[in-house]
């Protein structure tokens, strides 16, 4: 590795380790499962970091979803400074790591199109993206029609994929085939970005957005087959053919009807009593998942032992901050709810309390 490309790293790689070091500790969670409310978790909150991105919107008016949207402005602008200052041949995975927000955000819109729904309504569901983003998200949502909006779309990257899935939606009227087109599209161009990197960099791009694929590869397969009950073609078709540890074979052997627990075990051999979460599959997965998501936080973790010059550790932060973003939400939902955190506690990945 070239001294430049060292002394890019090192920039970065101090930047990450500071924000890291900000990720909320455990006697911060240990503060929020204990707030008595909604207004108490804000309190706490406004008290760390997230306090900046609060203070602009006035008490009465942060609803627990505008406190969220609030909440991920801090992500946004970690994710648009860690890219800023990444090494040029690292900054295109990051960015398209990044990109999963704008593609969320597209979703979105196309599905309050759909059922009629206000911009009002839907802006606070977005990812702030900011200047970060070209998509005229709005006109989206004011489309009138999905025809209409896809034609908006016409100068972006998003033209070409949606225009081909417009004959299933025309003919099924649901957005399942223009949401599967969009994701597919977004994991091929991750997965072709890990792999136009080189050594180390590959190497811990496989170990963590490779862990990012397999994850939602795997995770709709095996939705597909229990929540959706698809034919075999059916999910081989809506899912992706390479990963990092799920291989293209585990897939199919998932829609030809093969043990899910079994697979599941073969790809990861680190997880235990995998059975058990197919004792009951509709409630399963959604734990399964949850144990996924911590396996690839034990990993993010791990980023920032030994060599320090490599992307894992800026790809490491932010897939971590998102952790966070993930916790924070159904810890304010909760909350606002009244919901006991021994009844949320088990969708909690990186914010889990303390035994």
């Amino acid at each position: 590795m070239s001294l430049g490309v060292v002394s890019q790293y090192s920039i970065v790689h101090a930047r990450a380790r500071a924000f890291s070091s900000t990720l909320l500790g455990p006697e911060v969670w240990e503060r929020l499962y204990a707030a008595k409310d909604y207004a108490a978790v804000i309190g706490i909150l406004r008290g760390t970091l997230y306090g900046a991105h609060l203070a602009p919107v006035e008490e009465a008016a942060l609803s627990p979803r505008r406190a969220v949207y609030q909440l991920k402005g801090r992500l946004a602008q970690v994710f648009s400074a860690i890219i800023r200052l990444a090494p040029r041949h690292a900054q295109p995975l990051l960015a398209q790591l990044y990109r999963q927000f704008e593609v969320d955000n597209l979703k979105a819109a196309l599905r309050g199109l759909m059922i009629g729904d206000s911009w009002d309504h839907v802006r606070y569901f977005l990812f702030p993206l900011g200047k970060d983003t070209l998509l005229p998200i709005e006109a989206l949502v004011r489309a009138g029609s999905m025809a209409a909006a896809v034609d908006l779309l016409r100068k972006t990257s998003y033209y070409p994929t949606l225009a081909h899935a417009m004959e299933r939606y025309t003919a099924e009227q649901s957005l399942f085939p223009l949401e599967v087109a969009l994701d597919l599209d977004y994991w091929r161009q991750l997965w072709r970005g890990i792999n136009q990197l080189k050594g180390r960099d590959r190497d811990w791009a496989l170990r963590l957005a490779g862990r990012l694929i397999d994850m939602s590869n795997l995770m709709w397969a095996l939705r597909y087959r229990v929540y959706h009950k698809l034919s075999a073609e059916e999910i081989i078709d809506y899912t992706l053919p390479f990963g990092y540890r799920l291989a293209d074979e585990d897939v199919r052997a998932i829609a030809a009807g093969a043990d899910m627990a079994a697979i599941v075990a073969h790809v990861y051999p680190g997880i235990a009593r995998v059975g058990s979460y197919f004792d009951q599959p509709e409630q399963g997965l959604a734990q399964l998942e949850v144990r996924l998501q911590q396996d690839l936080a034990q990993e993010c973790r791990a980023a920032f032992i030994g060599y320090p010059f490599h992307i894992g550790i800026p790809l490491a932060y932010l897939l971590l901050g998102q952790m966070e973003i993930h916790d924070l939400t159904v810890l304010i939902e909760a909350k606002a709810m009244q919901i006991p955190v021994e009844s949320f506690q088990q969708h909690l990945v990186i914010g889990r309390p303390l035994p």
